[in-house]
């Protein structure tokens, strides 16, 4: 009897430490479901970021969130993805239901391409008064971009104008930086007259020029109907083909121009003082600031307005990274507190700072030297309109390589106005 007790016993205790096995088997799944199957100890927020780690602007970032987490016991775990990363992982992470809380991008891919992951935060501002201290024209560009509806906050401002040497400027006699297409050319003609190369540019950002060009003329809500329809038969096309075939023409491009790889314009020519000027973003100075040195002196003036055009020098590209909360996230509230901690006050001015950038946050009042130099500022205050990215020459991604390619020609001098048009014509057959 005593040994038939045992083996009772014994086989109650095997069957609890197969339970127990069971349990622990649970116990270590509970993170993983607790977090939609994703990133993170399951404690805290999961933030996807598009910087490399050792980027100035991710080294502000974690600073920045040290310290959040410090005054308000929130801890956040952040993984720099990088551009690639971000561009290829993000939507299938997502798609996957892994635990993101946070992500930043570029403010038109954030709300036009993720849009259906974005929580929105209309009621968060609101109630926390956001935007006694924010950018109206870059909120009003985060909601223009959403359809209408905030899904992001905005942070590392950026427009998008020429940026040039003010000492070449000088040199060569230009005592005002040019507002006009004519006080363009007059300019470039100076500028060449002392030995230096009037403008320059690259596979990178080659398709803005030909985008702010027709958005001059046309407007760019028509600039981006031509060209995702391949209206290439609207004079403007002509028309922009033309002013570029006469820059080219008369010498004012770079001789490298049809054959630079980005950033062989900016570090080897804008940046050493070779070339006057470059069509690019206020990430620029930050960009090259090793190799054009402290002493450069940078300008800054909206690409210029055009005989008969219907937009101005008050319309630009601009916008800057945003934040974003993933709708399905379930710590949104914290969420939303560390994005509003990130665009507002000291990190706000840590990343300015750090970046060579714009302050998000309208209380920081004082600019880097290089930006308030540049007179990025005015430029900014300047602007009304608001273009996508290249002005919309990058609307149909079936044509940009082929409006790439061709317009470097042009701009090379390789190709005429005429063959531009015609194998932008027969791209489209």
């Amino acid at each position: 009897m005593k040994k038939k007790l045992l083996s009772i016993i014994l086989c109650v205790a095997m069957f609890a430490v197969m339970l127990s096995g069971c349990g622990s088997s649970d116990t270590d799944k509970k993170p993983e479901a607790n977090n939609n199957g994703g990133s993170g100890d399951g404690d805290g927020l999961v933030y996807w970021s598009m910087w490399e780690e050792t980027e100035p602007q991710a080294i502000a970032i974690k600073e920045s969130i040290d310290k959040f987490t410090k005054d308000t016991g929130i801890k956040v775990s952040v993984e720099f993805k990088g551009r690639t990363g971000i561009r290829e992982g993000l939507q299938p992470a997502l798609d996957a239901g892994t635990n993101i809380d946070v992500f930043d991008e570029d403010i038109d891919r954030v709300n036009k391409t993720w849009t259906k992951y974005l929580l929105d935060l209309e009621t968060y501002v609101k109630d926390s008064d956001y935007e006694k201290t924010a950018n109206p024209i870059l909120m009003a560009a985060c909601r223009e971009a959403a359809g209408g509806s905030l899904k992001s906050l905005p942070y590392q401002p950026n427009i998008f104008a020429f940026f040039c040497n003010e000492d070449i400027f000088k040199e060569a006699g230009v005592d005002k930086l040019p507002t006009t297409w004519d006080e363009l050319l007059a300019a470039c003609e100076k500028i060449k007259a002392i030995g230096k190369t009037p403008i320059t540019c690259d596979d990178a950002y080659i398709t803005c020029m030909f985008g702010y060009h027709m958005s001059r003329l046309l407007g760019a809500a028509k600039a981006e109907e031509v060209v995702k329809n391949g209206e290439w038969d609207n004079e403007a096309v002509m028309a922009t083909a033309k002013a570029y075939e006469e820059l080219a023409s008369k010498g004012y491009f770079s001789p490298n121009v049809e054959g630079n790889v980005w950033p062989a314009g900016q570090n080897t020519e804008l940046a050493l003082g070779e070339a006057a000027m470059y069509l690019n973003g206020s990430w620029l100075p930050n960009e090259v600031k090793g190799t054009a040195g402290e002493d450069f002196n940078w300008g800054c003036f909206s690409y210029p307005a055009v005989e008969g055009g219907t937009d101005g020098t008050e319309a630009a590209n601009f916008g800057g990274q945003v934040f974003a909360i993933n709708a399905k996230s379930k710590k949104a509230d914290d969420a939303y507190k560390l994005i509003s901690y990130l665009t507002k006050g000291e990190a706000d001015a840590l990343i300015t700072e750090k970046s060579i950038g714009i302050p998000a946050d309208t209380s920081n009042t004082e600019w880097p030297e290089i930006m308030a130099n540049a007179g990025v500022k005015e430029v900014m205050d300047s602007l009304t309109t608001r273009y996508s990215w290249a002005a919309g020459a990058e609307a149909n991604a079936n044509m940009t390589p082929i409006i790439k390619e061709n317009f470097l020609k042009l701009c090379g001098g390789s190709m005429t106005a005429q063959e531009f048009v015609d194998a932008l014509k027969n791209a489209g057959k």
